[in-house]
């Protein structure tokens, strides 16, 4: 009963927060848990038969020993990826991330993936889809090969060599594509217009795709209709859209001139979103990796988080189907009309203030920063 036994772990609760008991000898006091330091939540400690067991509740649950992280990480191990002290962990109130196991300083690299790791346009058009690809006319756009494949890959199952990183993609997506009329309908106006714009644009390339699906025919055995349905689209647009990092590719004969500007990065893409994160990200064409930096630390145990952009929540909810909480770039829309409304008719300065504006792209759907402007202007006159 003496003996020191390893913990175990018990998820529990909404957020699967991590439970980890340990026997400690009654003539000891403590336990080193300096690996813990900052990371406990509530503490315990209840007695069974002269052994005392100290109940922590940690604030996250290490996931890496799930069986599809593990498949993950074998399958990344043999494309040459092997820096993992990045760990999958689940997170109160966020879900899934990656936490460090150990300390990180500034400059230190975060993640590097090898460039077999990335599936981009060019892995698309050298597989069987490539051949499809070059014949058909009208280009696909890069987005469409892309999503093309996603949907092939899901569907053949364990037969894909991509299916490690398939498996631990989201099975459906909080974006706004994703949302009954409904919901949508209570949103602001301007973001409302903005959700059905892009809800139609995705119906749109959906339905242009349709023919070039039908020419896949002879990949399944199945009817292309039941393959590539828009439930599928969708979840494939949701899942580039997304999850991809930004890496410019030379343009290919075989495509449309539209930028083709996407790579999805396996396991690196499990990094979240903060707007406080600072690091520095791209690929390096000396190393042909993917390289993220932190500027900042990140001390051993947290959670690394990565930064999509200076977004506001309504451009976080759109593109990728959540909100920041203490979101310093957070705006709000304010419309032409909304905007004549509240102004003085007798301002002589109206028209020019207004023309002003919209050359500054600050009216109408994308008026992300009138509101602020607006603010400004009234902060300086009180002062």
């Amino acid at each position: 009963m003496c003996q020191d036994l390893p913990p175990s772990k018990v998820e529990h609760g909404p957020f699967k927060r991590c439970a980890i008991w340990w026997p400690i000898r009654p003539w000891s006091r403590s336990r080193d848990l300096s690996g813990w330091r900052g990371k406990l939540g509530s503490v315990t400690v209840p007695r069974l038969r002269g052994v005392t067991l100290l109940l922590i509740t940690a604030s996250f649950a290490n996931i890496s020993h799930e069986l599809d992280y593990v498949q993950l990480r074998k399958w990344l191990k043999k494309k040459g990826f092997n820096d993992f002290y990045l760990v999958p962990a689940n997170f109160p109130d966020i879900g899934r991330g990656l936490m460090t196991t150990k300390a990180l300083q500034p400059g230190d690299l975060v993640i590097k993936l090898p460039e077999k790791c990335l599936l981009t346009t060019t892995t698309v058009l050298s597989s069987y889809l490539g051949e499809y690809i070059e014949r058909w006319k009208p280009r696909l756009s890069p987005l469409q090969a892309l999503c093309t494949f996603l949907i092939s890959e899901r569907h053949f199952g364990s037969r894909s060599s991509w299916k490690p990183y398939i498996d631990v993609l989201p099975k459906t997506y909080t974006c706004p594509v994703y949302l009954a009329e409904e919901v949508i309908s209570l949103f602001p106006c301007p973001l409302v217009k903005r959700i059905q714009q892009q809800k139609s644009e995705v119906q749109e390339l959906y339905l242009t795709s349709q023919c070039f699906f039908s020419s896949l025919q002879p990949l399944f055995s199945q009817p292309t209709e039941s393959v590539f349905t828009y439930h599928a689209f969708r979840w494939a647009w949701c899942s580039i859209n997304t999850r991809t990092v930004y890496m410019e590719h030379e343009q290919s004969e075989f495509l449309s001139r539209q930028p083709d500007v996407y790579a999805l990065a396996p396991y690196l893409d499990l990094l979240n979103h903060s707007p406080s994160a600072q690091v520095t990200a791209a690929f390096n064409r000396i190393t042909r990796h993917y390289e993220i930096r932190t500027v900042t630390k990140c001390k051993r145990y947290e959670q690394v988080f990565i930064c999509y952009g200076p977004h506001d929540n309504q451009r976080l909810l759109l593109e990728y189907g959540f909100l920041a909480s203490s979101n310093p770039h957070n705006v709000v829309n304010v419309d032409k009309d909304l905007l004549c409304n509240h102004i003085s008719q007798k301002d002589k300065l109206m028209d020019r203030k207004m023309l002003f504006l919209q050359d500054e792209g600050l009216l109408g759907v994308g008026a992300e920063r009138t509101i602020l402007l607006v603010r400004n202007n009234t902060t300086r006159n009180r002062q």
